[in-house]
């Protein structure tokens, strides 16, 4: 889309502001760089329309487009100036925690986004010996119900079919509690107080999930609500 305006906003838009490509540019600074695992993190998009904003972000010298060495397919990186936009989608989110998250409905609880971060935030230093099995049954879904992590060494790899492993760590709860949680509007703490989430497995896991989970980077960022509540309680 063209506005027509010398306007450096109007000219960022141009290139930015068609629907998903700041989500590709959010996936490709995550560490996604195949056509499956971007499609992964935007499981709504269609493998047509994540192709044509990927060949549009080729085209303006956001994305790098490089065979993959011995076999088919390409791989996407970031350019310098793709880089660069990573504390533009900082600031976005910032904004988006506190003005846009209020109310969150049903449809926007996407289990395999959330399953693909945890997968991500998992920090395998934190983690007691060469290999860990996480298993996630979520009791308010129908399909999708039940995920396995496994861990083993530094490979962190996502199952939806049962790995045949001995379970380390067991959360029981239902999906939005599990997005909460990991946004950090709830501590795993008080999630289990409320009887909203059952934590089982050893106490040097279970007691410090927030050390071995990394939480959102967005974490403690209250919404706007909540800051004009605590400032009209402090008479401010």
């Amino acid at each position: 889309m063209q506005y027509g305006q010398f306007c450096p906003v109007s000219k960022a838009t141009e290139i930015l502001g068609d629907k998903w490509t700041l989500l590709i540019v959010r996936e490709l600074l995550m560490g996604a760089s195949r056509f499956n695992t971007l499609q992964r993190g935007l499981s709504s998009i269609s493998p047509t329309m994540l192709t044509k904003r990927l060949n549009e972000l080729c085209a303006c010298g956001i994305v790098m487009k490089k065979k993959i060495p011995g076999q088919k397919g390409y791989e996407y990186f970031l350019t310098p100036s793709g880089q660069e936009l990573l504390p533009v989608l900082e600031a976005v989110g910032v904004w988006g925690m506190r003005w846009a998250r209020e109310g969150m409905p049903e449809g926007d609880l996407d289990v395999e986004l959330l399953m693909l971060y945890l997968e991500r935030s998992v920090d395998v230093n934190k983690l007691i010996g060469t290999e860990t099995v996480i298993r996630f049954q979520f009791t308010d879904l129908e399909n999708l119900k039940d995920w396995w992590i496994v861990v083993k060494n530094d490979q962190v790899d996502t199952c939806i079919h049962d790995p045949g492993k001995d379970v380390d760590v067991y959360f029981t709860t239902d999906l939005r509690t599990m997005i909460q949680a990991w946004m950090g509007d709830i501590s795993y703490k008080q999630a289990i107080a409320d009887k909203r989430l059952k934590l089982v497995g050893p106490v040097e896991l279970t007691r410090n999930v927030s050390q071995w989970i990394k939480p959102s980077i967005f974490e403690g960022i209250p919404p706007a609500e909540e800051i004009h509540t605590n400032m009209m309680g402090a008479g401010i």
